[in-house]
């Protein structure tokens, strides 16, 4: 996410209506990936993370517009950040994903993600699957939430 003007938004207006209890067909969808430290599943180094990598995809013009951001933990100490990219960028680590994702958008504080995570697995199970993995879309900054006063995440299961 760009950095901006404190009064201007970073962030584009989410609409959730495409990942609102949706099934997806991805092949081979193109993420850079890098390494996020966490305390107890906070991100630390989020930020950082974001804007170097940002720029990375940016400078070889390989930014997806708008740019799919995922979350993939792996446990309460670290996770993956995975930027969607249009083409491969040299030295960097890429991770190609495929397959059929569930998705549904919830809107609220981070405190309910546990809640949410529940009602991704009826959501999941009403379908007849089984998640076998859950990643986690944050769909706005927090300065572009609280600017448009609706802090949207999206829950993407491969199953």
């Amino acid at each position: 996410m760009p950095s901006t003007q404190d009064n201007a938004a970073c962030c584009k207006p989410f609409d959730p209506a495409p990942w609102q209890d949706k099934e997806h067909q991805w092949e081979n969808k193109r993420f850079l990936k890098d390494a996020v430290l966490s305390f107890l599943h906070i991100p630390l180094n989020i930020s950082g993370k974001i804007t170097k990598n940002i720029s990375l995809a940016e400078k070889a013009g390989a930014l997806a517009e708008p740019p799919l951001m995922l979350m993939d933990e792996h446990s309460a100490w670290r996770s993956a950040l995975l930027i969607e990219i249009t083409k491969e960028i040299p030295g960097t680590e890429e991770v190609l994903i495929s397959g059929t994702f569930l998705s549904k958008a919830f809107e609220g504080p981070y405190k309910n993600i546990p809640q949410w995570i529940r009602e991704m697995e009826i959501f999941v199970t009403s379908r007849g699957k089984v998640a076998r993995q859950l990643y986690f879309f944050y769909t706005t900054c927090p300065k572009c939430a609280k600017k448009y006063n609706k802090n949207y995440v999206v829950l993407i299961a491969r199953v």
